[in-house]
């Protein structure tokens, strides 16, 4: 029976590439670095062949690109107050395998997250992310069992929210949570222009969290006093929510 926690509430993010985490959860991640929290990015991989293109163009060799792009996403998550840990897995394309997931089984041991953050489980136009979220969840079920040969105890049922992918109409994205990251998007957009890498990606996002801010608005009811320039994330949960009250 895993033992109740006796630190800080923790948010896992699985993130497949480099700049993942920091287009589709930096404000997730900021709110929760911001309330005390632990927040913990696991990149699958740095995005160096897919994702790179700037640096390929300007002749950079593979492992320059890694370092570049390490570097950038290292930037990103301090911003955002997260620790970050690279698996270096390669990119396009990210290959499923049992050693990568029995890592981040480990992870899962370790951190004890209470919350868990990564892709949707279709795109049609990356490979990689999917891939991505089918080890993230195998890792988290295994985690849980008791046999399971990896330190630590087993464990929990922490909550899965899906980030929204970047052709959300085409990969079945429907969000059912629209999180308020006003407060903290600066910190988002700080963490973006550590990215120059993919520089192209910066106003998306902002314009994106804007459109999700005012559906946020629309959607919380007419009293609560948000502010004209809310910003928001939509997230989809996978497992349903446990509660005894309605809301």
């Amino acid at each position: 029976m895993t033992s109740e926690k006796t630190f800080p509430r923790t948010l896992l993010v699985i993130s497949a590439h480099a700049g993942d985490f920091v287009w589709r959860a930096g404000g997730a991640i900021a709110l929760a670095t911001a309330r005390g929290e632990h927040a913990k990015v696991v990149c699958l991989s740095f995005g160096e062949r897919g994702e790179s293109a700037k640096a390929w163009r300007a002749g950079r060799t593979l492992e320059e690109i890694k370092a570049i792009r390490r570097e950038e996403a290292r930037n990103a998550a301090a911003a955002l107050g997260a620790e970050i840990e690279f698996f270096d897995a390669g990119d396009y394309p990210l290959v499923e395998s049992q050693e990568l997931v029995d890592r981040l089984v480990r992870v899962y041991r370790d951190t004890e997250p209470d919350v868990v953050l990564t892709h949707p489980l279709a795109d049609p136009y990356n490979g990689d992310h999917p891939a991505a979220a089918r080890m993230a969840l195998q890792a988290r079920v295994l985690a849980q069992a008791a046999g399971y040969d990896a330190p630590g105890e087993p464990l929990g049922a922490p909550p899965v929210f899906f980030f929204e992918p970047h052709q959300p109409e085409q990969c079945d994205f429907k969000p059912d949570l629209l999180l308020d990251i006003t407060p903290v998007f600066d910190r988002k957009r700080k963490a973006m222009e550590c990215l120059p890498a993919q520089q192209h990606m910066w106003d998306y996002y902002t314009d994106l969290a804007k459109r999700r801010g005012v559906q946020l608005k629309r959607n919380a009811g007419p009293n609560l006093g948000l502010a004209h320039d809310t910003m928001g994330e939509a997230y989809m949960r996978l497992y349903p929510q446990v509660t005894d009250v309605l809301a």
